[in-house]
């Protein structure tokens, strides 16, 4: 159980492993397995206050409830935990007042938050990802091409992006990407995922683009593995999200239960649909399922010239916020045949349309570093 407190202010500087700071043989024996656990190894302090260059470093601050008396003269700071040793003192939450603790913790009860806790520092892990999920209207609705557009944009922008397809049934979105033949896991090889994956790892272990190397891809292969347990797409879509930067995630119409927890961890969603009263109709009841699982559901129209319905009917239609319209990329086709990924023409109406919607959702970020075509 972990319960927060107030009474820290200031801000810790860049630090490595965990500080633990406890006499209590138990306490240090329990923490330092928590944190071989996480992968890390932490600096262990007996019997003295730690040093400050120590303390404001560290990435996270474990203090036993022995020591909070030697570790309240040190400065205010965030990421200071005190572990409880008595469940019946009353005495603990004035203390934790006194030391500027951001949580009382006390285990084994709260093993499993404070482990994920000192995994987040070991990453070090700050705003998490904005994840775009992108379905179709309608089959043939452009749904992956614009989820590979949107990946494309921000990865060009040197944005850390990493793109998730969800459709089993859809073929590969690497190949839409031209990177079929990257080196890394697919889905076949995550999909014993459970529990906490490491989001720097699974960076390191998705296939990249060489000439766009911001952006890494999680798809399938050829074999014959037609889904993935929602257990495993909400692993590697957390891990995903914190890592920071892009998730987008390509979403198939039926919504199987990957699919579904996809869309539950996602912040908005694309839903695709050419101008057609019949696309408009297939439309309606996706979104029926889309809402189910997330509020912030936004419409994109592809129009058809010279005919089809106004893009602001349709919206209206459909009940959902209009995103924007989404004209058609001269030479599409022929650019995928030759591996060059849906957006990278900065000129394109795909990247036009993709930099307007991450200038509205995303908040400006330093560059990552990554290169273009």
């Amino acid at each position: 159980m972990s319960t927060p407190i107030a009474g820290y202010t200031a801000a810790p500087g860049p630090g490595a492993g965990p500080l633990v700071v406890t006499d209590d043989e138990a306490l240090a024996e329990h923490l330092l397995r928590l944190c071989a656990a996480a992968g890390t190894e932490p600096r262990l302090i007996r019997g003295a206050p730690p040093p400050r260059d120590l303390w404001e470093g560290s990435s996270l601050v474990l203090v036993g409830d022995d020591q909070v008396e030697r570790c309240a003269v040190m400065p205010r700071r965030t990421g200071v935990l005190l572990l409880g040793l008595d469940l019946d003192d009353p005495g603990v939450w004035v203390r934790a007042v006194q030391l500027g603790a951001e949580h009382v913790l006390f285990l084994p009860d709260a093993e499993a938050w404070l482990l994920d806790r000192i995994a987040d520092a070991v990453e070090g892990v700050g705003t998490p990802a904005l994840t775009v999920a992108v379905l179709g209207g309608r089959g043939g609705a452009g749904a992956s091409t614009l989820a590979c557009a949107l990946a494309v944009t921000a990865a060009r922008t040197g944005r850390r992006t990493i793109l998730v397809d969800g459709d089993p049934l859809g073929g590969g979105i690497d190949i839409l990407l031209g990177g079929e033949t990257a080196g890394g896991l697919r889905w076949p090889d995550l999909a014993g995922a459970r529990g906490r994956v490491s989001g720097a790892e699974l960076a390191k272990a998705l296939p990249v683009l060489k000439r766009l190397t911001a952006l890494s891809c999680l798809s399938w292969d050829r074999g014959d593995m037609l889904a993935v347990p929602p257990e495993a797409m909400r692993s590697v879509l957390a891990a995903a999200r914190r890592r920071g930067g892009l998730v987008v995630v390509d979403v198939p119409r039926h919504l199987d239960p990957a699919a579904g927890q996809a869309l539950e961890q996602a912040d908005t969603a694309l839903l695709v649909v050419p101008a057609e009263l019949r696309a408009v109709a297939a439309a309606d009841r996706v979104a029926a399922c889309a809402r189910m699982r997330l509020d912030d559901l936004r419409v994109v129209v592809r129009p058809l010239r010279p005919f089809g319905l106004p893009a602001h009917r349709i919206a209206r239609g459909l009940r959902l916020k209009l995103a924007g319209v989404l004209e058609g990329e001269p030479g599409l086709a022929v650019d995928v045949e030759q591996g060059v990924p849906p957006g990278i023409r900065e000129g394109g109406p795909l990247a036009r349309f993709c930099q307007t919607f991450l200038d509205e959702v995303l908040p400006p970020v330093p560059a990552v570093g990554g290169g273009v075509y």
